[in-house]
C-alpha cells in the first residue's frame, strides 16, 4: 500500500486546496455551535451544518465525521484524485452499494503556521472502531500539549522520537532546517510518510526503537511523545505501551535523550514518573540524569492515583475493565503497582539541554492552569540559568517583571482585617506565584531599572529592621534566584530566548534541585 498511499497524496493535496479543506475554514464554515459539536465527537450538529456546505462538507462527513457518503459525492469533492487511486491508497473503502467511507482519519490541523493535514488511524470517536496492535494515534491532547509545550526557536536539526502520524515533525519543519523522524512501527512509517507527502515536506524517516535508527548522531532539539504509559511491561498497543515495566520508558528517554543533543541542544519530552511510599519523586526523575552535562527543567503537570490511572487506560484500549477477562488484567495491573508501593502517576514535561558544565536540575510542580504556549519559556529558563552561571547576583541591579504583581490577603479577625499571606503573581506564561514575607515584599519593592545593586538593597533593608546585612542575606539570594528561575524579576539589561550556550560559572546561587 505504501507505493498507491503516497502517489495518491499529491492530488489529494490539490484536492484539499481547491475545496478549501483549511483548520480556519472548518470553524468559519461550520460556526462555532456545530465546530464545539465536533470536538466534543457529537455528530449530528456538524453533519446538519456540512450539507450546505458543498465539496467542503462532502470532506467533512467523509474524514472528520467517518459517513458513509455516496460515491459520486466522494468522487467529485476528491478531484483531481480519482476515486479508484483513493480506494486503492487505502484513504476510502467501499462500505455500501454506491457508498464509500474513509478509512483513515486525515484532519486539517493549524501547528502555527497556517494549515498543515495529518493522517493517522481511525480514532473511534465518531464511529465505533476497532484498536489494532499497531494503531497510529491522531492528533490528541498529548500531542496537542507537546506542540504547545516545544520550543520554536531556529534550530538547524529536530529529532522527532517515536513520531508516529508525524505531527510533532510536521511542526518542526516550521522552525528546523531538517527534521528526522523515528518509529519502530511500520504502519506509523507509512501514515507519517503519508503525513509528509501530504503537505510537500522533505522528511527523513528511520524504523527502528528509541535512539538506534540514529545511533551516534546528535540534534539541536529532541521531541519525544513516547508509549509512556506506566504498566506491566507487555505490550498490547505501540503508540502507548513501551514493554519496559513501569515508568522504565521514560527514564530510557530522559537518560539517553542528552547523548543525541549537541552542546546547546535543548529536549522537550512527555514523560510520566511513579510516586513511591517514602520517595520524593523529583529525586528519582533527577537520578535519571548525569552528573555532569545536562540542565534539567522538569515539571510535574498531574498526578493520577492508581486505580483511576488503570481504568482510564484500559478503556483507552477498548478493554471493558468490569468484569471477565478485563477485570483481571486491572486487578494485575493494581497488584503490580501495589507491589512496587506505588502511590500515584505523575505526569509532564521534561525540558533539557546539553552543556559542559554540572548538572543543574529543578523539578517542581505546574499543576495550576495557564495560557501561554510553555515551549519558549523553557528556552527562557536556560536563558536565566545561564546568566545565573556567569553573574554574581549581589552586584547586579534586579527589576520587577512588567507582567509581576502583589497581591495581599487578610481574612477577618478580632480586630478587623488579619493579614494571612503575601504573594507574587506573573500575570503571563507559567502564571508563577511566590508567597513572601513582609521583608521580602520590602525587597522587592527597591527593586527598579535604575535602582540598586542587590547588596545595597539589601544593607538599606537590614538598617532599616534593625538587622545585619550577613543575616538577612542568605534568604534574600535564595528568594532573588527563585524568583528570577521564574521570571518575576529580571536583571538589568537581560534579554531571554537569546538561546546561548554557558560557557562556563563564575557564580551561582541555585543547587541541584532535590
Amino acid at each position: 500500500m505504501t507505493a498507491p498511499l503516497l502517489s495518491a497524496c499529491p492530488p489529494l493535496r490539490d484536492a484539499f486546496l481547491r475545496v478549501g479543506y483549511f483548520a480556519d475554514a472548518l470553524l468559519d464554515a461550520l460556526g462555532d455551535d456545530a465546530h464545539s459539536a465536533l470536538g466534543r465527537s457529537e455528530p449530528v450538529p456538524v453533519r446538519r451544518a456540512s450539507r450546505a456546505l458543498g465539496d467542503l462538507g462532502v470532506l467533512i462527513r467523509l474524514f472528520l465525521l467517518v459517513d458513509d457518503v455516496p460515491a459520486a459525492d466522494a468522487s467529485a469533492a476528491l478531484a483531481p484524485l480519482l476515486l479508484d487511486d483513493a480506494v486503492a491508497a487505502g484513504i476510502v473503502g467501499h462500505s455500501g452499494p454506491g457508498l464509500v467511507r474513509a478509512a483513515v482519519d486525515i484532519r486539517p490541523l493549524d501547528t502555527g503556521s497556517g494549515t498543515r493535514w495529518v493522517v493517522s488511524d481511525l480514532d473511534g470517536s465518531m464511529r465505533d472502531s476497532p484498536t489494532a496492535s499497531d494503531h497510529v494515534l491522531g492528533v490528541g491532547q498529548a500531542s496537542l500539549s507537546l506542540l504547545r509545550g516545544t520550543p520554536t526557536t531556529p534550530v538547524q536539526s529536530v529529532l522527532d522520537v517515536g513520531t508516529g502520524c508525524g505531527v510533532q515533525a510536521v511542526h518542526a519543519a516550521h522552525y528546523a532546517e531538517s527534521v528526522t523522524g523515528t518509529d519502530i512501527s511500520e504502519r506509523s512509517m507509512l501514515l507519517a510518510a503519508a503525513t509528509f507527502a501530504l503537505n510537500d515536506m522533505d522528511v527523513e524517516l528511520l524504523r527502528g526503537s528509541w535512539f538506534e535508527p540514529v545511533e551516534g548522531r546528535v540534534f539541536d532539539r529532541i521531541v519525544a511523545n513516547p508509549p509512556f504509559v506506566v504498566g506491566l511491561g507487555t505490550v498490547s498497543h505501540s503508540y502507548r505501551d513501551s514493554g519496559i515495566d513501569l515508568d522504565g520508558a521514560s527514564r530510557l528517554m530522559i537518560e539517553q535523550a542528552p547523548t543525541h543533543l549537541a552542546v546547546g541542544g535543548t529536549a522537550a519530552i512527555l514523560a510520566s514518573w511513579i510516586h513511591v511510599d517514602g520517595e520524593d519523586w523529583r529525586r528519582r526523575v533527577a537520578s535519571w540524569l548525569p552528573e555532569h552535562g545536562v540542565d534539567a527543567w522538569i515539571l510535574q503537570r498531574d498526578v493520577a492515583d492508581p486505580a483511576l490511572y488503570v481504568g482510564t487506560w484500559m478503556k483507552d484500549g477498548g478493554v471493558d475493565p468490569r468484569d471477565g477477562a478485563g477485570a483481571a488484567q486491572a486487578e494485575a495491573w493494581l497488584d503490580h503497582f501495589e507491589a512496587a508501593a506505588v502511590t500515584g502517576i505523575g505526569f509532564g514535561f521534561v525540558y533539557l539541554r546539553r552543556t559542559d558544565l554540572p548538572t543543574d536540575v529543578l523539578a517542581e510542580d505546574l499543576r495550576h492552569a495557564f495560557e501561554d504556549p510553555l515551549g519558549d519559556e523553557a528556552i527562557d529558563y536556560f536563558a536565566r540559568l545561564t546568566w545565573l552561571r556567569e553573574n554574581d547576583v549581589e552586584t547586579a541591579v534586579f527589576e520587577l517583571d512588567p507582567a509581576t504583581a502583589l497581591e495581599k490577603v487578610s481574612l477577618p479577625g478580632d480586630e478587623g482585617w488579619t493579614p494571612v499571606v503575601t504573594r507574587v503573581h506573573r500575570g503571563n506564561g507559567p502564571n508563577w506565584q511566590h508567597e513572601i514575607d513582609d521583608l521580602g515584599a520590602a525587597l522587592l519593592a527597591g527593586m527598579s531599572p535604575g535602582g540598586l545593586p542587590l547588596a545595597e538593597l539589601i544593607e538599606l533593608l537590614a538598617v532599616a529592621h534593625g538587622a545585619e546585612p550577613e543575616d538577612l542575606t542568605p534568604a534574600a539570594l535564595t528568594l532573588v534566584v527563585d524568583l528570577f528561575r521564574h521570571g518575576l524579576i529580571r536583571p538589568r539589561g537581560f534579554r531571554a530566548r537569546s538561546g546561548q550556550v554557558p560557557t562556563g560559572k563564575s557564580f551561582s546561587a541555585t543547587s541541584q534541585a532535590e
